[in-house]
């Protein structure tokens, strides 16, 4: 079991919790962005910096997991896709996406992009809270615990 976090748009305090849990959980971290993740000393942590380019880090993602591993992403086309090869998603905000809930989420997401793009919603989500932080924590030990 592995761990992937795409790590362009990962908060910085999901990264720290990610970091720590590593170490006293030992399980396998992978970082993966666009440009280099400075990750701390641990057998558990590695980063790979993918070629700039649209979607390339969520590509690395899609063609190394494995079933029974956890993606860590807000993006929803990522996650389907990580779903799809039968690996688990979890939100930086705390959702875990399975594969009954993904398609209705990949829906909405896809009906708000259309709506963005024809102007009629402006702005994005909200800021990120200390209450995303501690259900993305709790949710994340939920998974980790079970998979123990």
């Amino acid at each position: 079991m592995r761990i992937w976090v795409d790590a362009d748009a990962c908060p910085g305090d999901v990264k720290e919790l990610l970091y720590r849990a590593a170490d006293k959980r030992k399980v396998t971290m992978i970082f993966v962005a666009n440009q280099p993740v400075r990750t701390p000393r641990s057998e558990y942590l590695s980063s790979i910096c993918v070629p700039g380019g649209m979607n390339m880090a969520d590509r690395h993602i899609v063609d190394q997991v494995e079933p029974g591993d956890l993606v860590i992403t807000a993006d929803i086309p990522l996650a389907a896709a990580v779903i799809d090869k039968g690996a688990e998603a979890l939100e930086f905000r705390g959702e875990l996406f399975t594969a009954t809930s993904i398609g209705e989420r990949l829906a909405a997401r896809n009906l708000l992009d259309q709506l963005r793009g024809g102007g009629l919603i402006t702005g994005g989500p909200a800021g990120y809270s200390s209450n995303d932080r501690q259900a993305f924590a709790n949710q994340f030990d939920r998974w980790l615990t079970k998979k123990r």
